[in-house]
């Protein structure tokens, strides 16, 4: 005899066959948020609100933006504010290792210039240190390489050494440098003490272990912040304008205070910042992703 199956679904079928007469003809309905649609309608309006206050607002002077969007002179002040922020942050990233390492280190003394290094910097406002580092004339008129009382290698004036450039970099550059240095004392501390031993173990030195081990599993973790640090110093690079430095503030304002268009001018440069850190935000992005994928 043969045996024949059973090919009725609603027998077969674990769903079916928990299903009760009332449940045939009812279907699922998706949960509504009228409250999502109604703060996204509020919202809608009062940005058409803004949008049109700006662009209807003659006191904005949209000509005036766009005439001075591309200036020489702003386009300059621009270039100034980027290879500004490449050089002080290379200066603190560099600084900061030394500082990570120090203050990961056994020597007493060395932890204890560290944290003291990190906590003057830290303590004290950057735009103090630049107005200090500007007027360090006023300290020392004069300076001199070499040993007092017996010889002088090199003597010049301090205001001819210290040029509103040199501030900037060294006032900037020095406060970072103690940001940085808990940003990667953070990332090496990440990484298990267990390596450390297995590198002791293959019979490496602190400096292999530090190179080959640590570093590349803690600059994942120290990327994201350091970008966040970038595209902040870009904008803190604003502050050299007290100083007379050349940036895109600084030129903006050599611009108005001939023209007197105040507003204007101070849009282009709030343009020109949105771009840079719009630029410098997606370069983070892409970094991330890099090493997100590489430690997949």
């Amino acid at each position: 005899m043969k045996r024949t199956l059973m090919t009725d679904k609603t027998l077969t079928s674990p769903l079916n066959a928990t299903r009760t007469p009332a449940d045939h003809g009812r279907h699922v309905v998706a949960q509504r948020y009228p409250g999502r649609w109604i703060s996204a309608l509020v919202l809608a309006v009062l940005l058409a609100l803004v949008a049109h206050s700006m662009i209807t607002n003659p006191n904005f002077a949209w000509s005036t933006v766009g005439k001075y969007l591309f200036s020489p002179t702003i386009l300059l002040g621009l270039w100034t504010t980027f290879w500004l922020t490449l050089v002080i942050m290379v200066l603190a990233i560099v600084l900061s290792v030394l500082l990570a390492v120090m203050r990961l280190s056994s020597n007493p003394l060395l932890v204890g210039f560290s944290r003291g290094w990190i906590w003057f910097f830290r303590g004290t406002p950057v735009l103090v240190q630049l107005i200090f580092w500007y007027n360090l004339a006023a300290l020392y008129p004069q300076v001199s390489l070499g040993i007092p009382g017996l010889f002088t290698l090199w003597s010049g004036s301090t205001n001819d050494l210290i040029t509103p450039l040199a501030a900037a970099i060294l006032g900037l550059g020095l406060n970072e440098s103690a940001y940085m240095a808990e940003i990667i004392r953070a990332g090496i501390s990440s990484v298990d003490d267990g390596q450390q031993e297995a590198a002791r173990a293959l019979g490496m030195t602190r400096g292999q272990y530090l190179k080959r081990v640590i570093l590349p599993q803690a600059i994942p973790f120290i990327i994201p912040p350091t970008g966040n640090q970038v595209i902040g110093m870009l904008k803190t690079t604003s502050l050299v304008s007290v100083i007379s430095l050349s940036d895109l503030l600084y030129s903006a304002q050599a611009i108005y205070s001939r023209t007197y268009e105040n507003i204007p001018l101070l849009i282009v440069a709030c343009i020109w910042y949105l771009a840079a850190t719009t630029v410098l935000s997606l370069v983070q992005a892409r970094v991330e992703h890099h090493y997100r994928w590489t430690r997949g």
